[in-house]
């Protein structure tokens, strides 16, 4: 049975069981990915991912059906209405109907059009020249690439009908370096056609692992800090179920009741962009066109992610923000390309302005350490000291806390060094930030 003929026949059927409305949401692609260890292949994986959801409107409430085989079309539809059954819950999950769609350029990605072998050929060179890059780079924890292509299609009863297909390329490398009988190892990534020159990838790998180097702790105590974009991006995903509809609307989240309100410094401006150029989308998962979400703006909360369902809860249109963390998943709220808008300082002109303070560089323990829900952070952190605008001599074995609000209140500069992490459940990016006053403990 093709695609179309199993469409057709569970929505004929879910019509006739009593469904007000029907949707499918079908996701197929392809995956590559090729892991490299001393000019050999470690792992090796060519995968086909082909699943389709089936959401009814039964009795007012949704059910969810998934199958990778287009088989048993009732079969399907009397699983997602028994799901309906099931559900306790009385909110109304609206359906899309059909509609117009952005125009959306795809990003270009030559890596896409480069053979199995030469990918391969790729990952070798990579580990290669990041060996040579430096006599203290002693061997390779780690040195991927992967692609893949996702085809998306969402339609249903009320006559919408959205495909799109995207492409994804990036590469991961983990060089470990030794300096007498230490050893250390960062990890850098590049996505899409940065691939095609992986020097700077390279450089900044090795130039985080040799900072790792003689770190020692702090005293402990308040510290002016820089938080380097790449733990700041950490920070902003970790807390960035707080701006969630949903999480609002259930009592979970700290922004409920404060639309209009300053939630963070006047410097601070947050977006949700679906149109950003390496990773844009038409539409969302519920197949609402994208739009594009000032959801802080000059530290005022502006707007909560949505999708259909909790707009209809709060009056307003969805911000196109539904999302699956799968293709078996109920639909949720996800955001697209998260980030804070960068300022006009370099990030040597933060570390000046710094003078005397932390640059925390990582962030770890970012699943056990906080409280999403209260906004509260412990965690453990490395970084650099520095005195008088010049970095003194790298830092480890220290903790940072605070308030996720309380942090974004205190931040004094933004930085125009805007980094964006690899795209997943969600796309976070962040520059760096001079924050006024964080609690450290350290000795």
């Amino acid at each position: 049975m093709t695609f179309e003929q199993f469409k057709d026949a569970c929505f004929r059927l879910a019509l006739e069981k009593g469904c007000d409305n029907a949707e499918i949401y079908s996701v197929s692609g392809d995956s590559f990915s090729v892991n490299v260890l001393s000019e050999e292949l470690d792992r090796y994986s060519v995968a086909r991912e082909n699943g389709l959801n089936l959401r009814v409107l039964f009795d007012g409430k949704n059910g969810y059906a998934y199958t990778e085989l287009f088989e048993d079309p009732e079969f399907l539809v009397d699983r997602a209405i028994d799901n309906a059954k099931a559900i306790e819950t009385t909110d109304v999950n609206p359906m899309q109907d059909a509609c117009e769609y952005p125009e959306i350029t795809p990003p270009e990605n030559p890596i896409m059009e480069l053979s199995e072998s030469e990918k391969i050929g790729l990952a070798m060179r990579l580990e290669r020249d990041t060996l040579a890059f430096d006599g203290r780079v002693n061997r390779m924890g780690y040195c991927s690439v992967s692609t893949g292509t996702t085809h998306t299609h969402i339609c249903n009863t009320l006559g919408l009908n959205a495909e799109s297909s995207d492409e994804f390329s990036y590469a991961v490398i983990g060089p470990i370096l030794r300096q007498g009988e230490d050893e250390n190892e960062a990890y850098a990534f590049r996505f899409g056609k940065d691939l095609l020159d992986c020097s700077s990838m390279i450089k900044e790998s090795v130039d985080n692992a040799l900072m790792r180097f003689n770190a020692r702790t702090v005293d402990s105590g308040e510290y002016r800090v820089l938080i380097r974009y790449d733990a700041a991006a950490d920070l902003l995903q970790a807390f960035s179920g707080m701006f969630s509809a949903d999480s609002v609307q259930k009592g979970l989240s700290l922004l409920a009741g404060k639309l209009g309100e300053q939630i963070a410094a006047e410097n601070i401006t947050i977006f949700d962009d679906p149109f950003e150029k390496d990773n844009p989308r038409a539409f969302d998962d519920e197949g609402v066109p994208s739009v594009m979400t000032t959801v802080v703006e000059n530290g005022v909360l502006k707007s909560y992610l949505h999708n259909l369902k909790t707009a209809l809860k709060d009056g307003v249109a969805s911000t196109s923000n539904a999302g699956r963390p799968g293709v078996a998943a109920p639909i949720g709220i996800s955001a697209t390309n998260f980030y804070i808008a960068p300022g006009i300082k370099t990030y040597d002109q933060m570390i000046g302005l710094l003078d005397n303070g932390l640059i925390i560089t990582e962030l770890g323990g970012l699943h056990a350490g906080l409280n999403p829900v209260s906004g509260d952070f412990s965690l453990i952190a490395s970084g650099l000291l520095v005195q008088n605008g010049s970095i003194l001599r790298s830092v480890e074995q220290i903790t940072c806390a605070g308030n996720f609000l309380e942090l974004m209140k205190n931040i004094e500069t933004v930085g125009s060094d805007l980094h964006m992490g690899l795209p997943g459940n969600g796309r976070f990016g962040s520059p760096s930030l001079l924050i006024s006053k964080l609690i450290i403990s350290g000795k």
